[in-house]
């Protein structure tokens, strides 16, 4: 973690962003039509168990098969995941393992093995247990993903939001304090309330999606009306939600990470009483020349909008990137040192540490104590350290502004898709249009739900450790070649997964319920 760590190849941190960043998209495609479709099924089985009509139980499996296929190729693709953190990125998993490896530990023995223990009930299960402890299978194969889900993005907030940790300069690690500080911080709470609820949402557009086919093809056509409300309802009241948990971490986002908010509306110079973006000519393939604009041309915005999302208040100071920059005066009275004090404040944490760390090589133990005391009031800015100019810490962002528009739009979008379906059910009698929308918006869905992720990372660049480890600083020491070649296999792989899944997907639905 010394400042030598700056020659490391430049070309190596690329590839291994990529790579990881290539995973986890791919991963990302698996998991939200999981959590999902279980919450559906499970809602269409308990249906069944309340009735007794045979209809219910067809049309449970029907979901629960495709379900299936979705949740295999989820669990290949997160298994690696996991382990890019050990090979490509062994100088964070070294400095963090003590933290981050807590929660990852818990999804993987308790999240992972309940789920795939009750999805076996789930699936081979329907003539040997009782309907009761079917439907309780169901129910926990759902929340067994779900609790998995919420072990992750613990470990993703606390990168976030690292808190619940200390820093120890005799083992160099970081040492988790407060189990429950991390567990429960108030970023892990918005992120997985906001993350699984829009899932929530892609699954139901899913169902809705699916249905509208047979529907267009006259095909099982009880079976894809029933299917349609039960999706539709399940999608907006899921949509409401997730604008309701998306305003809220917005406002954790802009108490936290206020750079990361000033990407995402492309907000160079900020004040009181700022208007939300809808939109604005920000060129999608050139970073902003943030410095002298003044805002993006063109620029469309509701009044007082973005003071209200970041500060629950419509006259609300919300900081731009030149505001972070040059330091700003926060709404609790504090002050926001600027960019260049935090390098030399972080400068001074790493000069502390290797001295701490040189001082105890030769037994000179009289220093330690001052040189600890030195670390410890530098160390929230030790990150900083690292970073030689202002660019460096401003995320790209043309992918964090158009992202995150294109994921409030998509938004917007279902929650229209949802009401007109529910309206034209209840006439009996929908528009073929409506169908076609409603299966063309599928592919939509999977668009908006990766770019909240886009957003979410993006976000935070150039942080691995918001303000305390950089990405260049936390990649390991390997050739780029070797992260280029597998980083090339993987993208084979990826796809070659994801056309199979596909075709057994529309196999699967070709085929039909068993009705």
């Amino acid at each position: 973690m010394e400042n030598e760590l700056f020659t490391i190849d430049s070309s190596m941190v690329d590839w291994s962003r990529a790579q990881f960043a290539l995973t986890a998209i791919y991963h990302w495609l698996f998991v939200p039509l999981t959590l999902g479709l279980a919450v559906i099924m499970g809602i269409m089985e308990t249906i069944y168990y309340r009735t007794g009509r045979d209809f219910w139980k067809r049309t449970a499996q029907f979901w629960q098969r495709l379900f299936g296929i979705n949740f295999a190729m989820g669990i290949a693709t997160g298994i690696i995941l996991e382990f890019e953190f050990g090979t490509n990125w062994s100088n964070y998993s070294f400095l963090v393992g003590d933290v981050f490896g807590a929660p990852l530990a818990i999804e993987g023995i308790v999240a992972f093995f309940m789920e795939s223990t009750f999805v076996a009930v789930m699936f081979f299960g329907w003539k040997k247990v009782s309907r009761g402890f079917h439907l309780a299978s169901t129910w926990l194969t759902g929340l067994g993903a779900t609790i998995s889900a919420w072990w992750i993005l613990v470990a993703n907030s606390w990168m976030q939001y690292p808190v619940g940790q200390e820093f120890n300069l005799d083992t160099m690690r970081n040492e988790m304090v407060s189990f429950v500080d991390v567990a429960l911080s108030p970023v892990a709470i918005d992120k997985f309330c906001h993350t699984v609820i829009s899932a929530w949402v892609l699954g139901a557009v899913f169902v809705v999606g699916v249905s509208s086919w047979y529907l267009l093809k006259r095909r099982h056509v009880e079976f894809a009306r029933q299917s349609m409300k039960i999706g539709a309802i399940v999608g907006l009241v899921a949509s409401v939600l997730a604008a309701v948990t998306g305003h809220h971490s917005a406002y954790t986002v802009g108490q936290t990470q206020p750079m990361k908010l000033a990407a995402m509306e492309a907000l160079y110079n900020g004040g009181d009483d700022q208007s939300l973006t809808i939109f604005a000519a920000v060129n999608p393939f050139a970073q902003p020349d943030w410095k002298n604009e003044h805002e993006p041309p063109m620029r469309i915005a509701v009044p007082y909008a973005l003071s209200f999302l970041a500060t629950n208040d419509l006259h609300g100071y919300v900081p731009g990137i030149n505001d972070i920059i040059n330091g700003y005066d926060k709404s609790d009275g504090e002050y926001e040192v600027p960019l260049s004090e935090k390098m030399v404040r972080g400068s001074y944490a790493l000069t502390a540490m290797k001295a701490y760390r040189e001082a105890k090589r030769d037994g000179r133990n009289n220093e330690l104590e001052v040189l600890a005391s030195e670390f410890q009031e530098n160390m929230p800015w030790m990150g900083y350290g690292y970073v030689k100019e202002a660019e460096q810490i401003v995320p790209y962002i043309p992918i964090c502004f158009w992202s995150f528009r294109i994921m409030v739009g998509g938004g917007c979008l279902f929650i229209l898709l949802f009401c007109a379906i529910l309206y034209f059910l209840y006439r009996k009698k929908s528009p073929r249009w409506l169908f076609h929308t409603a299966l063309w918006c599928i592919p939509v869905a999977y668009i908006v739900s990766e770019c909240g992720w886009l957003v979410a990372e993006f976000g935070r660049q150039p942080w691995t450790i918001q303000d305390m480890l950089p990405t260049w600083v936390g990649v390991s020491a390997l050739q780029s070649s070797s992260v280029m070649i597998t980083f090339f296999l993987f993208l084979v792989l990826f796809t070659t997964m994801l056309a199979v899944e596909i075709s057994i997907m529309c196999k699967q639905i070709k085929r039909g319920p068993e009705l």
